[in-house]
């Protein structure tokens, strides 16, 4: 990565994810990019833990305690990367947040996944990922009648749908394909307007940034077309949620799938991998569902899952393994809300999943028939009590550095707040363009 990219650039946005996955950071003109490449870029470490609002946490350790010092600002490995939603000579330049003595940042959400990686790079493996999100297009200016039509109800895979909003989803892949970003197959899903892309399989680091950016693209386009983009988990009283679903697997230093042994039903690598996010689930709810409004989404019959379970090829589960060859022998962990941190996710889940490996746990059998009719544990029933069993959870204390448990505990813990009087309705308005 040279000076001369930076040539041609109107400005330059450097940005880095907050704990719920918003992008904070500054534009530059486009001739002092280069200096971004030398680490002399500064943002306070409390931004990555300001509330939903984007305001300081009151009762911040990072803030007045400590005098709200400065930490440094790193490019990522994907270097400068175009904004297709904005001008053609803008420029992004992903960021992780470093303290004044060049350690990385306990709080930064992308730093946590890093860490558990490397635990996994300890052993010789690498973690394969990819992500489906879905989101809600939002019309008031439909690009066609017909769009408008079809924007009062669900049309699960229908071609119609894709095909009226054909412009806004041919930019999107133009501006994953400028962004380096896997994007693979688009469908309609069952809400109004609702609308899935899966991203390809890849290094999971990747996946994360590739999922965060995506976001930022699709939010970006629809807003150049007047429309509005919303990954947030229940932007319909009446309607289906946002889902995020996670499918990874594990190869070893020869490339070889370990929860692959040859057969339909997976090696005990794959079971105790089961059994670790199967135990972590209910403590790790509140990254599942980060927000008053993400509960609305947790019921049953609602094509999320709510029992602590798993299945073969069973969508009402909350993890699946998917029917497939057995060298892709994998999990698809089916909890989280669209509005979640794909960086807080992933290492939530992966972290967990070999906590399972390590502990050579054992999950209960896999469960067949409707989950949503079966008795059994389920995830944190609300947002409080995500946040006690998130605060108090051994689970999570061996993924997350104590820092960051303290400084998501005390965000959410002011989000409460925030909403503690609002209605559903309000909460919509409230999440919507910010999710």
């Amino acid at each position: 990565m040279t000076d001369d990219i930076f040539q041609d650039a109107t400005f330059v946005t450097f940005a880095v994810p907050d704990l719920n996955g918003q992008a904070r950071g500054k534009r530059l003109p486009g001739h002092q990019g280069p200096k971004l490449l030398k680490g002399n870029a500064k943002m306070p470490l409390s931004v990555l833990s300001v509330d939903i609002l984007g305001n300081d946490v009151a009762d911040s350790p990072l803030v007045f305690d400590t005098g709200d010092q400065d930490g440094v600002l790193r490019p990522t490995e994907r270097g400068v990367l175009p904004m297709p939603w904005l001008t053609e000579d803008a420029l992004l330049l992903p960021m992780s947040m470093y303290t004044k003595d060049e350690v990385s940042f306990e709080g930064d959400p992308r730093h946590a996944l890093a860490h558990v990686l490397k635990r996994y790079h300890a052993r010789g493996w690498t973690v394969q990922a990819a992500t489906e999100l879905e989101f809600f297009i939002v019309a008031d200016n439909a690009p066609s009648p017909l769009a408008a039509r079809l924007g009062r109800g669900g049309d699960i895979l229908g071609l119609q749908s894709l095909d009226a909003y054909d412009r806004f989803l041919s930019d999107l892949y133009a501006g994953c394909r400028a962004m380096g970003i896997a994007a693979d197959t688009a469908s309609s899903e069952s809400g109004r307007g609702q609308f899935e892309v899966t991203l390809a399989h890849g290094d999971a680091l990747k996946a994360a940034d590739d999922t965060w950016l995506f976001k930022m693209l699709a939010k970006g386009l629809a807003q150049r077309y007047g429309l509005a983009a919303t990954f947030m988990a229940k932007p319909h009283l009446d309607d289906a949620g946002n889902g995020l679903h996670l499918h990874f697997s594990v190869l070893d230093q020869d490339g070889r799938n370990i929860f692959d042994n040859g057969t339909a039903e997976g090696s005990a690598l794959l079971l105790y991998a089961i059994a670790g996010c199967l135990d972590a689930m209910e403590d790790t709810t509140l990254i599942f569902a980060p927000h008053q409004n993400s509960y609305l989404r947790l019921v049953p019959g609602a094509h999320a899952p709510t029992s602590v379970c798993w299945a073969y090829e069973n969508r009402t589960a909350a993890i699946r393994v998917p029917e497939s060859p057995n060298a892709a022998r994998r999990i698809e962990h089916r909890v989280a809300g669209g509005d979640t941190n794909p960086y807080l996710l992933m290492a939530a889940i992966l972290g967990s999943a070999l906590s399972g490996i390590e502990n050579e746990l054992e999950p209960p059998p896999p469960i067949t028939g409707n989950a949503y009719e079966l008795d059994g544990p389920s995830l944190a029933p609300d947002w409080a009590s995500a946040i006690a069993r998130f605060k108090g959870s051994p689970w999570m204390a061996q993924v997350f550095p104590a820092l960051m448990i303290n400084l998501m505990v005390r965000s959410k813990h002011q989000d409460r707040l925030l909403t503690a009087d609002l209605s559903d309705g309000e909460l919509i308005d409230l999440y919507f363009d910010r999710v």
